[in-house]
């Protein structure tokens, strides 16, 4: 089946976003590229910080409401929408809810041929990249480097500690069909 979404699957600061930007480059047809950031981003701020949206603790651990979970399910929807409508699509995303997460795309992008691809990093190496981009709480990359990946299935997994995030699209470039 060809690949029409490849979903990057890592913790924060893991360099899903410069790997997403690899393949849009190694690629041959254009890809788009959606992060679970742009969702965050497109969210009105009354959802920053309440109970129902998306709150980040100082400590960098992450919680999501319903609210949230509502707005992300159409996200979702919207996505592989695009994806069946023709576009080639590049997920950057955060399974905070581990398999589960991983769930809620599965079922939106049935019958859509996607390559899931985890992201690894490690803890020490996404610590100091999240310190050098100092938009993130401190903590957040470090507690989500290992607990992202439990449960999930992949079809690919690619270590950005200490490889260039073009070398890593190459491998993945790779697998696309």
């Amino acid at each position: 089946m060809t690949t029409q979404v490849i979903v990057l699957n890592g913790g924060s600061s893991s360099g899903k976003s410069s790997l997403a930007r690899g393949l849009q480059a190694v690629l041959p047809d254009p890809w788009l590229t959606f992060s679970v950031d742009t969702l965050i981003e497109a969210m009105p701020a009354s959802m920053t910080g309440a109970t129902s949206g998306i709150e980040v603790a100082p400590d960098g651990g992450v919680s999501v409401g319903a609210g949230f979970r509502a707005l992300e399910a159409a996200w979702i929807e919207g996505i592989a929408a695009m994806a069946r409508a023709g576009a080639r699509i590049i997920v950057d995303e955060v399974f905070l809810g581990q398999a589960e997460s991983q769930q809620r795309w599965v079922k939106a992008l049935r019958g859509l041929g996607v390559l899931w691809v985890g992201v690894r990093c490690e803890p020490q190496v996404a610590a100091a990249r999240e310190a050098a981009r100092g938009d993130r709480a401190v903590g957040m990359a470090e507690s989500q480097a290992a607990v992202v990946h439990e449960g999930v299935k992949y079809d690919l997994e690619v270590d950005t500690s200490y490889t260039e995030s073009l070398e890593c699209a190459r491998a993945i470039a790779a697998h696309v069909s």
